[in-house]
């Protein structure tokens, strides 16, 4: 029990002064979800030193960790629980090679190496706190459509309520999904709506309106809705209609987006795949409205 209570107490203090010392307000950084499950692992394996526990129970003993701390985010950061199931196994992983490095470095019995990695780590984690962070992506999606550009465009700027079971895992499960978009007009400079399956709604203005070709519009608010946002923000969405010649239209729906969680090769993964399963599930409700007629 101490290695739990010690290792999730210095979790939530670290926590605690990272807001205290972060430069930008409500990003979450690499270390939080790397540097600091490793330091929790390390506290477990020198509190657990004296234990003859075999590889599986300290398998085990730390998944428990994990999802103390992991329980313990969604008390004292509010994260929704789509954001916990995204972050547990960036917490899994690192806490497990903290845990098993420890375990490899505490048989040197060597103190002044025990706490140089410690200390080193806690500067680390400190040092990017107070680094500048900063990412955004775009993400872009084609699909073919049998009907003609002029049939598709009806349904571009504003499409009436989805009505068809979700396909992706995480909108099953509770992640919001988009349903319907109005626009006040179809011109640039109308308000347009993108209205999610929990009633949160995205607040856009069109800024470009080239009938049959490109409609752009910029997210000008957004809900912050702990399960979507917070983490993200949604800066802007495309449609661009290509004439195939043929009676058919390609259409490709692309998203631009800045990112506040790190590490960027972890989260990228999980934005880009729900962004894109927004888009499909958008562009396969155009496909279907413009092919019945």
């Amino acid at each position: 029990m101490k290695g739990y209570l010690i290792s999730n107490v210095f979790a939530v203090c670290v926590m605690w002064l990272t807001k205290l010392f972060v430069i930008e307000a409500n990003t979450l950084v690499f270390s939080e979800f790397v540097t600091l499950p490793i330091l929790m692992g390390l506290i477990c394996a020198w509190c657990w030193r004296y234990q003859h526990f075999t590889t599986k129970q300290l398998i085990g003993m730390a998944f428990i960790n994990a999802f103390i701390g992991i329980g313990l985010s969604a008390i004292f950061l509010g994260e929704g629980v789509i954001c916990l199931i995204i972050v547990s196994p960036l917490i899994v992983v690192f806490l497990l090679t903290g845990l098993f490095l420890g375990r490899s470095i505490l048989k040197r019995r060597n103190d002044k190496l025990h706490v140089s990695v410690f200390l080193l780590l806690l500067f680390t984690f400190f040092a990017d706190v107070r680094m500048h962070h900063h990412y955004e992506n775009m993400v872009a999606d084609t699909m073919l459509i049998k009907a003609p550009p002029s049939e598709v465009w009806k349904y571009v700027v504003a499409y009436k309520k989805i009505e068809t079971p979700d396909k992706f895992w995480l909108f099953r499960i509770g992640m919001p999904s988009p349903v319907q978009s109005t626009a006040s007009g179809n011109y640039a400079g109308a308000d347009r709506k993108c209205i999610f399956s929990n009633g949160y709604t995205f607040d856009e203005k069109i800024t470009t309106y080239d009938k049959d070709h490109n409609l752009t519009f910029a997210i000008t608010q957004q809900p912050r809705d702990p399960e979507i946002m917070g983490h993200i923000d949604i800066l802007q969405g495309q449609f661009i209609l290509k004439d195939n010649g043929d009676g058919t239209t390609t259409l490709t729906g692309n998203s631009w987006y800045r990112l506040h969680v790190f590490p960027i090769w972890y989260y990228n993964i999980w934005a880009e795949s729900i962004t894109r399963n927004v888009h499909l599930r958008v562009m396969e409700h155009i496909k279907s409205l413009s092919e019945q007629h």
